[in-house]
Parts: C-alpha cells; structure tokens; sequence
C-alpha cells in the first residue's frame, strides 16, 4: 500500500507487528544487529513492506541515537524521537509515534531497541558503575555512593514503614514472575522459586536480595505501529493504541514528595482516560519491573489497588496467568529477560497476548475467551519518569 501521510488528526493507529531479537545470553552478536534482527522480524511479523517505515523511534545505542540506528536499518526516516527517560523511555515513545500517525505527520514507526549488556560484562568491553554521573542534580548524591538500587530500596523501606508492607509480600512478586516465566520458552530463567530462596539470597541493597533484583541480559525487541488504513494489508489483527500518558517526577530524590508514590500514578490517569477505560476494566498487565517494589507499587499507582495495600494485592498469587490481574506474563524482567531498557518489552508481551499468540503461556479470561484490553507501564530512573499505554483489540 502506498498511503501518503494525511492531515486528519482522527486516524486511528495499530499495533501491527512487535518480535523480538536473539535474547538470553548472546554472546557473538553486536547491539546494531540485535535491533536489526529484531526490526526484520517485527516487519516481517507485520506483513507489511519495509517501504511503508517512515519514522523511527530508538535510544541507548550511538553518538546520535537513533540517526544511527536508522542508517544501520537502511532507513531515512521523516520522523524521529529519541526521548531518553530510562526504562520508561519506549511507552513515551508510543505515545509519541501514536500522536503522530494520527496527525498525519506519519505513517508507520518503528520502535526498535537493542542491547548486549550481559556479554559486554562478561567479555569486559564495559564494568559495572555506581551512577549515572556526576554533574548536575546528581552531584549531591553520587559522592555518598547513592546508587540506582539503593534508591529504589530506600523507596521500598519507606513503603514499609508507611504501610507494613513485608518482604514476604515483595518476594512473592519474585515468586510469581518466576511461574509465569515457566511457561515461556524464550525465558532465560524457568525453574520455580519459593518465598525462601528470595529471602535468603545474597543482599544486594537492603531490603532487596538477589531474586529480588532484575536479571541482566542480552536481547532487542521492535514494535511497528502503523495508522489505520495500513491494517487491512497486516498479517496479524491488529491491535489498536486506545491511550497513553507520560509524565516525570523528579531526578534529585530530595525533590520527591513522596516515595511510596511513582510517576505511574499520573501517567496511568491520563492514559486510562484517555482510552475511556477504568483500571477494573483491564485483563493484563505488563509493568516495568527492575526491582520487586516496582511491580507492586506501579500497580497500586495504576488504581489496581489502593495506596498502601499493593502488598496484601501482590501475595494472593494475582500476578499469575491464571490470577485476577495476570502481570508480567512472559516473566518480566525478574526472570525473563532485562537488556536494559525493557519498555519495549511490555508492548511486545501485552500484543502477543491480546493477539492469542503465547501457546502455553498464553492468559484467557474466565469464560476461556482472550484477553481484550491489556496496559503496559514503564519506569525510568528511580521511579523518574513513567508511560502508560493502554492497548486493545
């Protein structure tokens, strides 16, 4: 099809082809040909011809993300973002690519991420660090040695100690993602874990232990999103981008008004009424997941819950695919795969499941249909940033 960009601002846009890259442990490839592997999949998944990208949305890789990135590709897209907001970065990315397709400022973009971040340490191409740097805002915590995990377990403590919220009720998040990760096989870790082991592991910053703590790995993804009148060429239904929101909250952790409260509670809102939907609508959910306190303070932010009472949400199994609010269904970024950025992630998990594509991981409603109406929601930083997409069939 060779549709030109319109200036309606009322096309509806879709979902219309997500993959992933070679993920686990990757040892030979290089970034650039992980997001290359992953667009050739997502484009063929689609059905579409590569001609019809004319836009392009990547960060984390290059000098000029992602001007690179699309040179690699063999792309001159008409319409770029390189939003960099951490983990958060490839749900604001959405909204903004979906805001554009429906302005008619573009057709079709490809969301594509790569990374190596696991062999690149095992190889010593790269070491671990504490921060992100050392200037500006960040300068008044760094030399105390304040790194990322030990914000977000602070963030935790506080939770606990506003709301008795325990750390059997953080592990069962563990617990929970590790059973949805059994069921699909692209998974790096699969074997099932008790409340137990989580507690029992190495500490890494108090309170989280090890299984506390994401994975680290290799792995890309892509997402394409394309407007309406590309659909009837797909290979796949598509499925439709009903609302988004973004918003970001603070870098300097003296500058957050409160701790138990992430960006999601905003980015959430708008993207719910946006779409027209209510939290209790919603079958799935795909939450950002680096630590176990994301999962289960994103969702009492998203309204799955109330303020406060995310632990006595999380530890009734509800996560499960077979649960009240199946979360996380591929395994999250717990069990897994996590190459850094993950948002991209949740947008690859949430259509394959709304599409009825993961065979024996695949969630259904109680009366054995599937899932109509699916979130995706990523954080940036610690807790700085946030984008919420809500997806439909």
């Amino acid at each position: 099809m060779a549709a030109t960009a319109s200036r309606s601002t009322s096309r509806k846009v879709a979902v219309v082809g997500v993959a992933l890259s070679d993920c686990g442990r990757v040892d030979e490839a290089t970034p650039y040909a992980l997001h290359a592997q992953a667009a050739r999949n997502a484009l063929a998944d689609s059905g579409l011809g590569r001609e019809v990208i004319d836009g392009i949305a990547s960060a984390g890789l290059g000098t000029l993300a992602p001007v690179e990135v699309a040179e690699y590709l063999g792309l001159k897209p008409r319409w770029v973002d390189s939003t960099s907001v951490g983990g958060a970065t490839w749900e604001v990315m959405a909204a903004h690519a979906a805001e554009a397709i429906a302005a008619g400022r573009a057709n079709a973009v490809l969301l594509v991420y790569g990374s190596t971040a696991r062999a690149d340490i095992k190889a010593k191409r790269r070491t671990s660090n504490l921060s992100f740097g050392a200037r500006g805002p960040l300068q008044f915590e760094v030399p105390y040695g304040h790194s990322l995990i030990a914000k977000y377990a602070m963030a935790a403590r506080r939770h606990m100690h506003e709301y008795g919220t325990t750390l059997e009720q953080l592990a069962s998040v563990a617990v929970q993602a590790r059973a949805n990760a059994a069921a699909n096989p692209d998974a790096m870790f699969r074997d099932p874990i008790t409340v137990d082991d989580v507690l029992s592991g190495p500490m890494i910053a108090d309170p989280f232990t090890k299984l506390h703590c994401c994975i680290r790995s290799d792995g890309g993804c892509a997402v394409l999103l394309a407007a309406e009148e590309y659909v009837p060429d797909c290979a796949s239904d598509p499925i439709w981008v009903l609302g988004a929101g973004e918003h970001v909250s603070h870098t300097t952790m003296s500058e957050w008004d409160d701790f138990t409260v992430s960006p999601a509670a905003v980015s959430g809102r708008l993207a719910f009424e946006r779409a027209g939907v209510r939290p209790a609508d919603i079958d799935i959910a795909q939450i950002y997941d680096a630590f176990t306190y994301m999962t289960m303070v994103t969702l009492e932010d998203l309204g799955f819950c109330a303020k406060g009472e995310g632990g006595a949400f999380v530890e009734k199994g509800r996560l499960l695919r077979d649960g009240d609010l199946p979360t996380n269904t591929d395994g999250g970024g717990l069990s897994a795969q996590h190459p850094g950025m993950r948002g991209l992630f949740l947008l690859v998990e949430a259509v394959r499941q709304l599409r009825g594509e993961s065979g024996e991981a695949q969630v259904r409603r109680p009366d054995g249909t599937l899932p109509e109406l699916a979130v995706a929601s990523g954080t940036g930083g610690w807790f700085c940033s946030s984008g919420t997409v809500v997806l439909g069939r």
